[in-house]
């Protein structure tokens, strides 16, 4: 079982577990999605697979992570980074957590963008399972 395997088989034993909505605040500026998240300590999520190259922040809390690669690693705030094309990661919340990712783009929907500029492809998952708990964004937006 390669490593995507692995991942797509994490991901569907958490969709068996409870699932919780992670509030998005959601900024816009000319030419720039910024997408702010702000997890709880104890969360464990998986992201979609990232399409772009983007940077993000991680300005409060301590998270253990672990890539498509196999590579396991703990975060800890301040730390930027840069998610490359291809990515999918496996995120273990130690402490609360502030996640800010930015990306250039002239889209104004943040469904429109998520559909856009990632994908999701494990077969695994239940029909009716709902991967993406920071859903519910257009009532999150902020100005």
């Amino acid at each position: 079982m390669n490593q995507r395997e692995k991942i797509d088989a994490f991901e569907a034993m958490l969709a068996q577990c409870p699932q919780t909505q992670i509030p998005v605040i959601h900024r816009f500026t000319d030419g720039l999605y910024i997408r702010e998240v702000h997890v709880p300590k104890g969360m464990i999520f998986t992201s979609r697979t990232h399409k772009t190259q983007h940077p993000f922040v991680i300005s409060a809390g301590v998270a253990e992570i672990v890539n498509e690669r196999g590579e396991r690693f703990i975060v800890r705030a301040p730390y930027t980074g840069v998610t490359e094309p291809g990515t999918r990661r496996i995120f273990v919340v130690h402490m609360d957590m502030v996640l800010t990712t930015f990306h250039v783009t002239k889209q104004t929907d943040p469904d429109a963008w998520v559909e856009e500029n990632t994908y999701l492809e494990n077969r695994l998952l239940p029909g009716n399972f709902e991967q993406n708990c920071f859903e519910g964004r257009k009532h999150l937006c902020q100005p």
